[in-house]
């Protein structure tokens, strides 16, 4: 096994464009255990340690550009308000020195569907950046995943940075495990309310071969919301309306059975997660509400 350590990301890209299969690696919370339990012996690792514009954020007005390896504590710390959904991922990964490690880049080109920042990347709605030796691209969340542990970058590129929309209402985010903590998702959930655009948007992990978003249920919410003028009005949201939100959200995962958990359970706790995220949000939407949307 060969180590590449390229000093800066133009250096990054011809080691990559010369080494397609080199394996990326910053935090190595996931790369490194694939190689420890012999799972992967790539004949290229390439350390991306010394690229200090991976580990910067910038809060735009509208997106927040946030590295690729800015690891979760510091997300946790500095983005509690414009990204609050991946704050509140980002509590649920491992342990301290995990946290203090891994990254969103390094969850998206793992590309597990079990990853903890996936659904709050799709319930946010997120763009990846990626580049080349030949350009540089942005790839939307819901076109990123490709299959299981699949992703849609080619050969030669790797993750600069995720652009992710900055919060304009609620967001939530929850996970079912065995424990507590050091724990792999039997599945989680996001959800993240829009008010400016009166939309919602969910992210379901670990239930589905891939991260997916229930995209009937959020036509559902959204046609419910709008036609019950509950965004201007702030009404508590019915149980009827939360309990179909629910049923929708777990009849758009496609679970397995596995050693964590059975496809039934895991569809089960989709919809009673997304009925939980929903109640949560919407409570901090009535709560927060000063103004009605425009």
């Amino acid at each position: 096994m060969y180590f590449l350590r390229p000093a800066s990301w133009e250096d990054a890209l011809a080691a990559k464009a010369a080494h397609p299969a080199a394996v990326p690696i910053a935090g190595g919370t996931d790369v490194m255990v694939e190689i420890n339990f012999d799972h992967r012996r790539p004949g290229y690792l390439m350390d991306l340690s010394r690229i200090t514009d991976l580990y910067e954020w910038e809060v735009g007005e509208d997106t927040v550009r946030l590295g690729a390896s800015v690891p979760y504590t510091r997300i946790m710390e500095g983005l509690r308000a414009e990204l609050p959904g991946l704050a509140l991922a980002s509590h649920t990964v491992a342990s301290p020195q995990i946290r203090n490690r891994g990254s969103v880049g390094g969850n998206l080109g793992t590309a597990s569907p079990a990853g903890d920042a996936h659904p709050a990347l799709l319930a946010a709605g997120a763009e990846v950046e990626v580049a080349s030796s030949r350009g540089s691209r942005r790839i939307p969340i819901d076109a990123f995943y490709t299959g299981v542990k699949r992703n849609a970058l080619a050969d030669d590129e790797l993750i600069r940075a995720v652009h992710i929309r900055r919060a304009d209402g609620p967001q939530q985010f929850s996970k079912v495990g065995t424990r507590n903590a050091m724990v792999i998702a039997v599945c989680a959930f996001g959800l993240a309310l829009h008010p400016r655009t009166r939309t919602v948007r969910t992210g379901i992990g670990s239930a589905a071969p891939t991260p997916v978003r229930a995209v009937t249920a959020e036509e559902f919410l959204t046609a419910a919301l709008d036609d019950g003028g509950f965004w201007e009005n702030g009404k508590i949201i019915t149980p009827s309306i939360a309990k179909e939100f629910g049923r929708l959200a777990a009849a758009g995962c496609a679970p397995i059975d596995d050693v964590r958990g059975t496809a039934r359970y895991r569809r089960h706790a989709v919809g009673v997660m997304a009925r939980r995220t929903l109640t949560w949000t919407w409570e901090s939407y009535r709560g927060g509400r000063s103004t009605p949307c425009a």
